[in-house]
């Protein structure tokens, strides 16, 4: 969640205010589902948002880490908020692969590859290290 800067810590300061979300996501899901106090306002893309907020028409928008926080190193004015939605229900592990949904191919050939590299003996101390 990105804010203006001092404006918002938690959820719970972001109370009865606009948060901008695209529409559809996990995160427009999460406000509706887990924080009921904060007004999910639905946007197109993240770049509309973003100029909603630049606006004032909303007081944060909430959206994926790297993005967000490539728009604050440009506009310094605003910081991520320092609560962070971390519900797994929501947001698993926060690692995904994106695959079109018309490319079975691919979506195949990624699986058989993720299942091959799991198999292997050194797979569990391998991932230990880098997750």
């Amino acid at each position: 969640m990105i804010v203006n800067k001092d404006v918002a810590h938690t959820f719970a300061d972001l109370k009865a205010k606009k948060v901008g979300v695209v529409k559809g996501t996990l995160h427009q899901r999460y406000l509706r589902d887990k924080q009921k106090a904060v007004q999910a306002v639905p946007y197109d893309d993240v770049a509309s948002a973003l100029a909603a907020l630049k606006a004032g028409q909303i007081t944060g928008v909430m959206g994926d880490f790297a993005t967000l926080d490539a728009w604050q190193q440009e506009n310094p004015d605003y910081a991520i908020m320092d609560e962070r939605a971390t519900d797994p229900a929501y947001y698993g592990k926060q690692y995904a692969i994106a695959v079109r949904k018309d490319d079975p191919e691919l979506l195949n050939a990624i699986n058989d590859a993720l299942a091959a590299v799991m198999a292997t003996p050194d797979f569990p101390a391998d991932a230990a290290e880098v997750v």
